[in-house]
């Protein structure tokens, strides 16, 4: 039994079931893969179903505000993904008539579609025999062949993609692609992979040389950096809030937040705060009374940057005109900590 036949056996017998894998509807697909991306499939299965709900077809999610589809992107991260979804589907819709692309040089010409995606879907919809390239395909491939090349390089890339091209069966591309994935995923795993089970243990490079820990291999990571964000949490007498949207490109954008003072090192008084201070004058003289709320600041972790982030409760005297209510909050779409503050601030302040 060569490669690519047993491969297909190990998944007939293991594959898991997921909804996305009982149709070849392009938007289905599209809109799984997209979920996907960088997100553990059982993280992002809730947020499948949420959307399919939500927006069960190309013209319902084309249609929406983008506010709505911020909102049920909440917690996934890299909100670009969603914004780039939102995006393609009124393309898709309005200029295309709401006809998919059918082709995969016709997929990577849409917004948010990378190789990968193309491949996915152009595999799975329309049998085109094109080889899927994820995490889970590298880690598995490296291992199997001894492959050193830089996962993160365009080389080491354009290796495993033409690795994946010589296996992929033609007659049954999608089966082939969602089989190499679903092995990387739950036989070949990163940590701890089930190497006593595996069917391709007799020739696997990585295994009988000991180096299943070396592989796959990556070019030293991009270094972190540290970023210190103090949200003012901004009233008034009549318990409306101030948030305002973050329309400047990089994390969370057109997300909404409250007030921000961005600083280079931790601060812990509100002395220190009114020196950051760049927002308007209205709130200036209530600064100097502003209380720090956690003891500790928050950390957050994101992929290039570490936040530490305090959460400083400021009660203004006069109205706000365009403040939000309590209620009015929970509606707008926001980065997961923000979320995280106004659930956890409001029920003890109930």
């Amino acid at each position: 039994m060569n490669w690519t036949k047993k491969l297909l056996l190990w998944y007939s017998e293991n594959k898991r079931s997921f909804i996305w894998r009982t149709t070849k509807d392009p938007y289905s697909i599209w809109l799984s893969e997209i979920i996907l991306q960088q997100t553990r499939t059982l993280q992002g299965l809730p947020y499948y179903e949420k959307f399919m709900v939500a927006f069960p077809s190309l013209s319902d999610l084309a249609s929406a505000e983008e506010d709505k589809v911020l909102k049920l992107w909440q917690g996934l991260g890299y909100y670009s993904r969603a914004r780039n979804l939102h995006s393609t589907a009124k393309y898709i819709h309005f200029d295309c008539k709401g006809i998919f692309p059918s082709t995969f040089k016709g997929l990577m010409k849409l917004k948010g579609v990378g190789d990968y995606t193309a491949s996915a879907i152009s595999s799975i919809c329309y049998d085109i025999p094109e080889a899927v390239v994820d995490g889970n395909v590298y880690r598995f491939l490296s291992r199997f062949f001894g492959i050193e090349s830089p996962i993160n390089s365009s080389i080491g890339h354009k290796q495993f993609k033409a690795k994946a091209m010589e296996l992929i069966d033609p007659t049954q591309p999608g089966e082939f692609n969602q089989a190499l994935m679903e092995f990387g995923a739950i036989q070949c795993t990163p940590r701890l992979p089930n190497c006593s089970t595996c069917p391709f243990i007799k020739d696997c490079i990585a295994f009988n040389q000991n180096k299943i820990h070396l592989f796959p291999v990556k070019t030293n990571k991009i270094k972190r950096i540290n970023k210190y964000f103090n949200f003012l949490v901004i009233s008034d007498p009549k318990g409306r809030y101030v948030m305002e949207r973050r329309t400047e490109k990089g994390i969370w954008q057109q997300l909404y937040q409250f007030p921000l003072v961005e600083c280079e090192n931790k601060i812990t008084t509100p002395s220190e705060l009114i020196q950051n201070f760049t927002l308007s004058d209205n709130y200036r003289k209530e600064i100097d009374k502003a209380k720090l709320w956690n003891n500790k600041p928050i950390i957050h972790k994101l992929s290039h940057q570490t936040l530490f982030i305090n959460f400083w409760i400021l009660e203004y005297e006069n109205l706000l005109p365009e403040g939000y209510t309590k209620k009015s909050l929970q509606n707008l779409a926001v980065p997961v900590v923000i979320q995280k503050f106004i659930d956890k601030f409001f029920t003890i302040a109930i």
